[in-house]
């Protein structure tokens, strides 16, 4: 070969690549780690997030439950989380202004319009529904539970209006047909409720949904399950998919002491598990 034509020998082509790739292999060692646990921080931190919300969406619909309402039932691999939600609420009252005796509340007989000390805030008035329930004194057992649809909440159907009144600072309620609460609130409180609000949490599918806007009953067990909410009427909202352990617990306290709903869920993806325990107190006074 002549000087003009020297190049290199395989020997020294195959001590290259062999080296080359041994420099790749401990580069992709140095790199791959640093990768890996990026990719696990954000896979880990997405599972805080979707556990976090979950709970936090809960919460916010436990705080907005009539007093008395919050009640949990498990079955089988679910459980049920069910509560009645309020939009609004005031103070009804319940002595005349004067000159005016029909703007009280008379509990001793059907009444069809009366006023409340102070307005509603949270709706728009003039406000007219028939889907809506006004609700005084519930406190969650027979003869004054709201679920039973009697005594303490309006029957469904009722029509209910409300807007402001000639009195400065108070709203004028109306209900049709008539209805006759049960009990008075030793602290005259009133609650317009939206309706019913379940969450199930169903380890063996991996799932919590909310329901909503479903038929109300007085049997938990009735509204326990995916099949019976659909066919109660109930819109559903997928929070999570990817639960993998969920439990809840319920103290209803006194009327001196807030009950505490105990929440913990937990949420997995490709072997790895996030837990969070969330505890949510319950204003029970009605």
């Amino acid at each position: 070969m002549s000087s003009g034509q020297r190049g290199f020998t395989l020997v020294e082509l195959v001590i290259t690549i062999t080296l080359t790739t041994i420099v790749v292999s401990f580069m992709a060692m140095f790199i791959s780690g640093p990768v890996r646990a990026y990719n696990d921080q954000g896979r880990r931190a997405e599972l805080v997030d979707l556990a976090e919300n979950s709970l936090r969406r809960i919460t916010r619909d436990i705080h907005r439950a009539l007093p008395n309402s919050v009640r949990l039932n498990t079955s089988g691999s679910t459980v049920a989380l069910e509560l009645l939600n309020t939009v609004d609420g005031a103070r009804y009252r319940d002595r005349p202004p004067p000159g005016d005796p029909t703007k009280r509340l008379q509990f001793s007989s059907s009444d069809g319009a009366f006023n409340s000390v102070g307005s509603f805030r949270n709706i728009t008035k003039p406000f007219s529904s028939n889907s809506h329930y006004i609700s005084i004194y519930n406190v969650g057992v027979p003869g004054a539970n709201a679920y039973e649809l009697a005594n303490v909440i309006t029957p469904a159907g009722t029509q209910i209006d409300i807007d402001a009144d000639a009195i400065p600072g108070e709203d004028n309620v109306r209900l049709s047909p008539a209805f006759k609460f049960a009990f008075a609130s030793p602290g005259q409180r009133m609650f317009l409720v939206e309706g019913a609000v379940s969450y199930l949490c169903d380890t063996a599918a991996g799932t919590l949904i909310r329901y909503s806007g479903y038929a109300i009953t007085s049997d938990q067990t009735a509204r326990d399950s995916d099949a019976e909410l659909l066919a109660a009427g109930a819109e559903s909202t997928l929070i999570t998919n990817r639960v993998s352990a969920c439990s809840m617990g319920y103290a209803p306290g006194t009327s001196q002491r807030a009950g505490l709903v105990s929440i913990a869920l937990a949420v997995s993806d490709t072997g790895e598990t996030v837990s969070l325990l969330h505890q949510v107190h319950v204003d029970n006074v009605p």
